[in-house]
């Protein structure tokens, strides 16, 4: 059995989260802001989205990108803590944008629901995954994608592994020197009824995925192998995770009773949940 520490409470959606330069960052969806908190629990509000912040990453200058969601733009904070538009994405992306992530070189790949998920018609409808350049420049690298969500790169660079919620299964794509996306296969099928949402990866090569619905965190082997099942007390459902700490070996949930946007609000339940594993993070993010 594993031990679970309640780490930070009080708010309303987090998500997104990043180990970086010795903290827990994330966005706090729902109260539009972007957070970092210290090992010790600490908070501190690095800044505030009008238009729900998700995904996060850096630029190799060390400057912040975050997805700014229903107005589908990605943000760059300044030095000065000043955020501006980095890419405009509404031309490309059909619904509101999600998660990111960052490689080396500063591109960022930027998933988008497709479909109104709190809306009067939530049929999952697939979409696209678009490739954001160093420059601002956009392209769509990937399409026919059931909700592309959390994304992680593999340390050499080479491969890059979506989770699509709506479709239940984590997708594999080789990437080009041009940061392109080609050779798509599936690298697990969740063939238990649980969905993926936020993940990350170990140095096993395999990926930790938030569970929503079913309040689980797993470890999956590429094939499918469940490795490792965590499970949150009962009505916590997960929806991101991310290993950091001094040695990379504590994973960090991302917990709350709901998603829905207005009830989070009131609610404030979501909660960062950390974990002591046994093997540390790879790759991006």
């Amino acid at each position: 059995m594993r031990t679970l520490t309640t780490m930070l409470r009080g708010l309303a959606f987090p998500e997104g989260p990043r180990w970086h330069e010795g903290r827990l960052w994330f966005s706090d969806m729902h109260a539009d802001e972007v957070v970092a908190m210290s090992p010790d629990g600490a908070r501190a509000t690095i800044a505030t989205v009008e238009h729900q912040p998700s995904g996060l990453g850096w630029l190799p200058d060390g400057r912040l990108l975050v997805v700014s969601m229903t107005d589908r733009r990605v943000l760059r904070q300044e030095i000065d803590g000043s955020l501006v538009t980095h890419a405009d994405l509404m031309a490309v992306a059909p619904w509101h944008c999600n998660d990111m992530v960052v490689d080396d070189a500063g591109r960022a790949y930027v998933g988008n629901f497709g479909f109104d998920l709190h809306g009067p018609d939530p049929t999952p409808r697939t979409t696209n995954l678009v490739l954001v350049e160093p420059d601002g420049g956009t392209r769509v690298v990937a399409d026919d994608l059931f909700f592309p969500n959390g994304m992680v790169i593999t340390p050499d660079g080479s491969t890059l592994i979506v989770g699509e919620s709506s479709g239940r299964r984590l997708t594999a794509f080789a990437v080009a020197g041009d940061g392109s996306l080609t050779d798509r296969r599936t690298w697990a099928a969740m063939t238990d009824g649980t969905t993926p949402d936020g993940i990350c990866l170990d140095a096993g090569g395999a990926v930790w995925s938030a569970c929503p619905w079913t309040g689980v965190v797993q470890r999956i082997a590429e094939g499918g192998d469940v490795l490792e099942r965590i499970q949150l007390e009962a009505g916590s459902q997960a929806y991101a995770c991310m290993l950091g700490g001094v040695d990379g070996t504590t994973l960090y949930i991302c917990a709350a009773d709901d998603s829905n946007p207005e009830r989070c609000r009131r609610a404030r339940n979501g909660r960062i949940i950390a974990v002591a594993v046994d093997v540390a993070h790879a790759g991006t993010p």
